[in-house]
């Protein structure tokens, strides 16, 4: 596979493997679609903190398995980090319950505290999940294994057409920027710089609609009808049924271990 699935601004570019191929990369990407959404949801719907931190080790080691560079997949999570830091601190101050500590007037509470370190704890492992499973599949085989799983044909649409004209938006983004660069445009905080970015966004509108138009009289053209064909031949093996029975015992585990919890 010579790209791989990562959405890293307008482009999709390819989560780098250390030392060549993994053992994951050689699973049918059904197998680890399922298993990534079903440990995911696991230590989503878990109600203390120990099977989210046990999650987080588990997603952890998944992605040492898996073989990421370690530097780009820190910095895809701290990207999401950086989404919910604020609600994270946030949390300790506006929940109700017994107060642990004061920042000046605001009261944190010991509720507020397990709100925050459970939301951090689900979201990173469910991204270390994603990336650990998914993050080496080609866009066009993830949509491919969505399709055969079930998911609506038009949302597997939409997922593989984003996929391709991310990157085209994107250098028409780049383009326009270029040209407004050219005409010596600097950005300041005044009026004259919002309505030049808000022309942009509109010019930037304008012309995806008209690139989209084009591409579907061609699409027609060539004969689509509507229907995109998978031609892709997925087939599970020994190896397949073993990693989806490990899965499917470790996600039973964290299950009792959250019962057994509460």
């Amino acid at each position: 596979m010579h790209r791989t699935l990562e959405h890293a601004a307008t482009s999709w570019k390819g989560q780098p493997v250390r030392g060549g191929s993994a053992l994951v990369t050689v699973l049918d990407p059904r197998a680890r679609v399922v298993v990534a959404f079903g440990l995911s949801a696991v230590v989503v719907f878990a109600g203390g903190l120990l099977v989210p931190a046990v999650g987080l080790g588990l997603a952890c080691a998944a992605v040492w398995l898996a073989r990421l560079d370690r530097r780009a997949t820190v910095r895809r999570v701290l990207t999401v980090d950086l989404f919910i830091l604020v609600m994270v601190l946030m949390l300790p101050f506006t929940t109700p319950g017994q107060v642990v500590f004061n920042v000046g007037p605001l009261a944190a509470s010991a509720e507020g505290l397990r709100h925050a370190a459970a939301i951090a704890l689900k979201a990173n492992a469910v991204v270390l999940f994603s990336l650990a499973f998914m993050s080496t599949m080609e866009a066009v085989t993830l949509g491919h294994a969505l399709a055969r799983l079930g998911l609506p044909a038009r949302l597997v649409e939409v997922l593989l057409f984003t996929v391709r004209y991310l990157e085209v938006i994107g250098r028409e983004y780049k383009r326009l920027r270029a040209a407004m660069k050219a005409r010596a445009f600097r950005p300041r905080s005044n009026l004259h710089t919002w309505r030049s970015f808000g022309y942009l966004v509109g010019m930037l509108l304008v012309r995806s609609l008209d690139r989209a138009r084009r591409i579907l009289a061609a699409m027609k053209c060539r004969g689509y009808t509507g229907t995109l064909h998978l031609i892709d031949a997925m087939r599970l093996q020994r190896a397949d049924g073993f990693f989806l029975g490990l899965a499917g015992a470790t996600a039973a585990g964290l299950v009792v271990l959250d019962l057994v919890g509460a």
